[in-house]
């Protein structure tokens, strides 16, 4: 049995039996496009190294034991806040579902010495397969061994733990206050360190809170400025008004615009130092913008003596043109972009087939 195992070895990494350390270490590693060490092949192989330390005294690159604990993956969650939240801050509580360490059998899974080696994968927890590519050449192939989970161990069903059932973990519910503090901005993360769920062996990793603001009804955030936008009257506009918002921390804000100062039709107002806190500078505030739309009155709002009384305050741009005796008058009106009185008649199909409006006119068959 020995005697077949080194013969597999060998020829495996492409080397005669008399070959030494040192060439099977760099055939090994650089010629047999097997990724790893000579020792590793053999481990793969038949599970333990034959060369024992050796290779250990080549230096410290040639290690591939892991360092420290493995850690768990994160968890993440979303969390919605108003811009009320994160203008004012808030403290939000956060019901959430993780696995933990069995307590009564204390991870084991089981009753203490229960847990025997997968035989599927001999106790390793993956599968290895070495598929011979060509002379001197290997190919290793890893999966997760599905009976015993990746493990390495397994428990029989009578020796199981009661409460986990050879799980180790159990779920347990914990509430966290997540503290949403003023500024914050969407997609914020906040960290809770190992508070994600629990393997025995396993650093438990980290619960990530992510930020997302709610769209808000009066005001949109960009960065730390706010902005708005407010119909006013053509009246409004032209001869001042008083406006009164609530803005996000409650209070009552008065916007006056005096007489004379005319805003024009999609014009940008700005408010200094009435935006959004700046994150760990609450003291400190970006700005709140205002957006005016103008919204005109109807037709013949007034009669025509009323509007010469107008026309008299505004002042006109300029003198009415003089009309060329052989000017023709037309008339304007309100006409849908799509209206064309030569077309007005055809249908859909018939405009798509005739540009021109002309009749449709289908020849005869013979």
């Amino acid at each position: 049995m020995g005697r077949m195992a080194d013969s597999k070895l060998y020829d495996a990494l492409g080397v005669p039996k008399s070959a030494t350390v040192a060439d099977i270490k760099r055939e090994g590693g650089m010629e047999s496009g097997f990724p790893g060490s000579a020792e590793d092949l053999f481990s793969h192989f038949f599970g333990g190294s034959p060369f024992g330390g050796m290779f250990g005294g080549f230096g410290g690159g040639m290690r591939t034991g892991r360092r420290g604990p493995q850690k768990g993956e994160n968890t993440v969650h979303k969390l919605k806040v108003s811009l009320e939240d994160v203008y004012n801050g808030k403290v939000a509580k956060l019901q959430l579902s993780k696995n933990v360490i069995c307590a009564p059998c204390n991870g084991i899974g089981g009753r203490p010495g229960a847990t025997q080696p997968c035989r599927t994968c001999n106790g390793r927890g993956i599968k290895v397969t070495i598929t011979q590519l060509g002379p001197g050449m290997v190919q290793q192939m890893q999966s997760r061994c599905t009976d015993c989970e990746g493990e390495g161990q397994v428990i029989s069903e009578r020796d199981r733990c009661t409460s986990c059932r050879g799980k180790k973990v159990t779920q347990q519910t914990k509430l966290l206050e997540v503290h949403v503090d003023k500024g914050m901005r969407e997609d914020q993360r906040i960290t809770f360190k190992g508070e994600g769920d629990q393997m025995p062996g396993v650093e438990p990793g980290d619960v990530i809170i992510v930020l997302q603001e709610k769209p808000h009804e009066l005001f949109k955030r960009d960065g730390v400025d706010l902005y708005m936008k407010y119909d006013i009257t053509l009246t409004e506009a032209l001869c001042g008004f008083t406006m009164v918002i609530k803005h996000l921390d409650g209070r009552q804000i008065a916007i006056r615009n005096p007489p004379g100062t005319v805003l024009e039709p999609g014009c940008l107002r700005g408010i200094e130092g009435e935006g959004m806190p700046i994150y760990r500078n609450v003291f400190e505030k970006g700005n709140l913008y205002i957006r005016f739309d103008v919204t005109f009155p109807d037709k013949y709002f007034a009669p025509e003596q009323k509007l010469k009384d107008l026309e008299t305050i505004l002042g006109r741009q300029e003198e009415n043109p003089t009309i060329p005796p052989d000017a023709e008058e037309v008339d304007m009106q309100e006409l849908d972009p799509h209206y064309s009185s030569g077309r007005s008649h055809l249908t859909d199909d018939d405009d798509d087939h005739h540009p021109t409006g002309g009749p449709h006119v289908q020849c005869a068959h013979q």
